[in-house]
């Protein structure tokens, strides 16, 4: 089973940018779907973005217009480009394979329990 770990967050001032990175042990050519969630203090965990195998793409409202999710797989990774983040974007982001009908808002996405996640704050 591909293992996939998150890196690139950090403190940043409100109207900064970040970019996350998903790094897999594996090929992620055959994974139907990747994608960023995350999850703010007292918050449920929330689909921000995800990726198909094809390069079908699907945001969360909030984010639409300032996040671009990109995948590369000779590098087997998965990006998050993080523009104009605002203090409601900090929490621990995590990446996860999920089925494309789950990427695409279709079905309801399962979020593994596991997941070090990596932490985006953005002050004010």
């Amino acid at each position: 089973q591909v293992q996939l770990v998150e890196s690139g967050g950090g403190l940043v001032q409100a109207g900064g940018s970040l970019r996350l990175s998903c790094a897999a042990s594996g090929s992620i050519s055959s994974i139907s779907a990747i994608a960023w969630s995350r999850q703010a203090p007292g918050k449920q965990r929330e689909l921000v973005a995800a990726i198909t195998m094809y390069g079908r793409t699907n945001y969360a409202d909030s984010v639409k217009g300032r996040f671009t999710i990109s995948r590369d797989n000779a590098k087997n990774t998965v990006y998050l480009q993080m523009n104009s983040l605002k203090p409601e974007d900090t929490a621990v982001y995590y990446c996860n394979s999920l089925t494309a009908a789950q990427a695409m808002g279709t079905a309801r996405p399962i979020f593994p329990s596991w997941g070090q996640g990596t932490q985006v704050t953005v002050s004010s």
